[in-house]
């Protein structure tokens, strides 16, 4: 298992002279048995009725923590109607049903979509504010229920980030809600919650943990605090991922990835991603391809885009990866490019948006609706510009 090595984290700029704000999750507890203290801890709390958030797929997992509250006499309430990555109009039917059942805890259990939604009920369950009032960042004026995520995937890292994602069906975009008043009270990482994950799920979530920690380490805001939990994570996956798809109950394998996705969710709050994610916006948002597998599909392009910027950076990426290098920074940065498309080849990920139907005449149009994601692309290390865009779409396709 790979472990945090300072000797890489040469920031961009002066990092080390920036001001900046990590704020913790308040109990992180991983381990086996994790989601039973979880029930041990909203008993401890004096909850009485609460909300869990969770999709169809990993509706079973939740029975052991159901069982436990309801036989201490709380009432919880299962809400699973997510069926894909969540909507405005999904988070509204959420918070009506919170509401609802009197709610005095809230509970995600699933992977980013499922906790994003309990993220944002727990936030705004008084009523005191509206979701269209807090899209954005620093809007959110407080959180009115005590929270609590608990992954079942590797690879959005929400459980410890302030970053909640809707769709916003009218624009075909997705939007966020930043803010630290959604980073959890407690996350509970129990990595035998993810052996169920198909290979194909493990894929995608994995991907988007790796975008998570390149596009942090690769970034305009980057810090030495940040950079030792970037590549860390790196290496992890590097060294699990294709293990974690094809033995899914490999614990090891299993524990290695959710410690990155937890990695790159640490990431996310003090520095955040850039132009993959930016990019990737659109394919979410109109043609509804899964978040990881969208970042997969634009992360190698991105950064062959980057790489003049700071090829050191990127030549350091390249050995977290594992490529052979040889101490040229832009032959070595281009080896871990390579590194990035084989690991997604050994994972079964399509590399091309024409592969999921997207027709190339949507490139213009996906092009000026990413432009629109300017808190991620500002953080880019190269200015990256709507043309720009459309070429790395192209390149894509």
């Amino acid at each position: 298992m790979a472990h945090l090595d300072m000797r890489e984290s040469g920031v961009m700029g002066a990092g080390e002279q920036r001001l900046i704000s990590m704020v913790n999750v308040g109990t992180l507890t991983f381990g086996p048995g994790a989601l039973a203290r979880c029930a041990v801890d909203l008993l401890a709390r004096r909850a009485r009725s609460v909300f869990i958030v969770t999709t169809e797929p990993t509706l079973f997992l939740c029975a052991p923590l159901v069982d436990a509250l309801e036989a201490a006499g709380v009432t919880v309430t299962l809400w699973h109607d997510l069926v894909g990555e969540p909507t405005l109009t999904e988070f509204a039917a959420a918070l009506e049903a919170t509401r609802a059942c009197q709610a005095d805890a809230v509970v995600g259990l699933g992977g980013g979509s499922a906790m994003d939604v309990a993220k944002l009920v727990a936030a705004l369950a008084d009523g005191k504010q509206r979701i269209t009032e807090v899209l954005g960042t620093d809007l959110l004026a407080g959180r009115a229920l005590w929270l609590a995520c608990i992954p079942t995937t590797a690879g959005t890292g929400s459980e410890v980030t302030p970053i909640a994602i809707l769709g916003d069906e009218d624009e075909d975009l997705k939007k966020g809600v930043v803010s630290p008043h959604l980073v959890p009270d407690a996350a509970y990482l129990d990595p035998a919650l993810t052996v169920t994950m198909p290979p194909s799920v493990t894929a995608a979530t994995g991907l988007d943990a790796l975008t998570h920690c390149i596009e942090a380490y690769a970034n305009r805001f980057a810090h030495p605090l940040v950079d030792v939990y970037a590549l860390g994570g790196i290496r992890l996956i590097a060294e699990n991922l294709e293990r974690a798809c094809t033995h899914g109950d490999d614990l090891a394998a299993r524990s290695a990835m959710m410690i990155a996705s937890y990695y790159g969710g640490l990431c996310l709050g003090p520095v955040n991603t850039a132009a993959v994610h930016a990019l990737a916006y659109p394919l979410g948002g109109e043609f509804h391809i899964a978040h990881g597998v969208a970042n997969a599909l634009l992360l190698p392009h991105v950064l062959r885009f980057n790489i003049e910027t700071t090829p050191e950076r990127y030549a350091a990426i390249a050995r977290a990866l594992g490529a052979d290098c040889t101490g040229d920074h832009a032959a070595d940065a281009l080896a871990g490019v390579e590194r990035v498309i084989a690991l997604a080849d050994a994972c079964g990920i399509k590399r091309r948006l024409s592969d999921f139907g997207i027709e190339r005449h949507a490139i213009p149009r996906m092009a000026t609706a990413a432009m629109k994601v300017t808190r991620l692309l500002d953080r880019n290390p190269r200015t990256l510009t709507e043309a720009d865009a459309r070429a790395i779409y192209e390149a894509a396709w």
